[in-house]
């Protein structure tokens, strides 16, 4: 760290001695970025690092646009400023990054529908890569006037400082992951899932907010490892557990709790909405068809969900929706519990009984 630190302070001298011609500006401009490359080592967190960079173009060079992007295995991470280039700069990032839009997650930006936006020429878009061992990344620049030698020394130094910090940050959050994420799956571990239930029944509590739970587990999940075997087992709940985190919110949490079995936290949302979402679940894992070995898994899920109230014991909320998942399995599985009433038209009514409700996915 030290010898990297000296190495871009001897570039920083050697490039300011050339650039600047009065040594007011030259030691100015010098100890300013110098500020900004030390600062980068002790920021926590990724997002701390790329606001720092961000921070200090502004300072040294202007910008209309600025925004970097971070690959990771998930998707990337963007930080963006200012929101109002978002649209123009989707398109750029998608196909630079061969990835969805639902694979993006915006670091410093919550984006509300119709807000103002602007789009901008991609002539005068530049970009800088970012290289490392376990970090690859673009900064992309909209500058306020023409790109010099001077700008290309001064984005080249900050991202040298940038890249040590994001390296070691990305290291430590990737060892921190190991700690919380089930390496099969990718969800969370059922130690995490005690963690971010607690966090998220508080927020709940403090702020009047429904939260749900929904288990779900696989139906005659040991017919599946003893037809194709552990590997074919590993592939159905690799696949099964994408499937379920692409159809959920980006604050929604999902965690393998064991074996087949998976619990989802559901902030913001009743109990009914959370039916709804199970049930939608379980209808496209019912219609997957997963290749192995040139034949092909089906499975089906049963679902129960409970919903959070205040002053309950989360080991409460908890067996609650085990216990609604039982009630699926016994009640012929792939079916959520409780199920969804919908009423019918009194002509459908009459068809089938004289009363006015019917079932639509499952008995309750």
């Amino acid at each position: 760290m030290k010898q990297t630190l000296q190495r871009i302070t001897d570039n920083l001298s050697s490039f300011f001695s050339v650039v600047f011609s009065s040594a007011a500006n030259q030691a100015s401009a010098h100890n300013k970025l110098t500020r900004h490359i030390v600062a980068l080592n002790k920021k926590t967190s990724s997002k701390e690092i790329i606001n720092e960079v961000a921070v200090c173009l502004k300072d040294i060079l202007g910008y209309r646009l600025f925004a970097f992007v971070v690959k990771k295995e998930s998707g990337v991470d963007v930080w963006l400023d200012p929101r109002m280039y978002k649209n123009s700069l989707e398109d750029i990032i998608l196909e630079d990054f061969k990835i969805r839009q639902e694979d993006l997650n915006y670091l410093n930006q919550n984006f509300e529908p119709g807000e103002f936006e602007e789009e901008f020429s991609l002539k005068n878009l530049v970009y800088y890569e970012l290289g490392e061992e376990n970090c690859y990344s673009r900064l992309y620049m909209l500058p306020q006037k023409s790109i010099t030698v001077f700008h290309d020394e001064v984005v080249s130094l900050i991202l040298q400082g940038c890249a040590t910090a994001l390296s070691k940050q990305i290291q430590m959050e990737n060892l921190k992951d190991a700690a919380v994420v089930d390496p099969l799956t990718g969800c969370y571990n059922r130690r995490e899932f005690e963690n971010q239930i607690n966090r998220h029944s508080a927020t709940a509590s403090r702020h009047g907010q429904p939260l749900s739970l929904f288990m779900f587990d696989l139906d005659y999940f040991k017919k599946i490892n003893d037809t194709h075997g552990h590997l074919g087992g590993d592939l159905v709940l690799k696949e099964i557990s994408l499937l379920v985190r692409d159809n959920m919110r980006t604050g929604d949490v999902l965690a393998r709790y064991g074996g087949e079995e998976f619990i989802a936290i559901l902030p913001e949302t009743d109990k009914t909405k959370a039916m709804e979402l199970a049930d939608r679940l379980r209808a496209k894992i019912a219609a997957m068809r997963i290749p192995h070995n040139g034949t092909t898994i089906r499975v089906t899920a049963s679902f129960g969900v409970s919903e959070y109230t205040p002053n309950t014991d989360m080991n409460k909320i908890i067996q609650d929706a085990d216990t609604m998942l039982y009630k699926a399995k016994v009640n012929g599985r792939n079916r959520v519990m409780p199920g969804l009433i919908k009423i019918c038209s009194p002509k459908e009514a009459d068809k089938k009984t004289s009363m006015n409700l019917c079932n639509s996915l499952s008995t309750i």
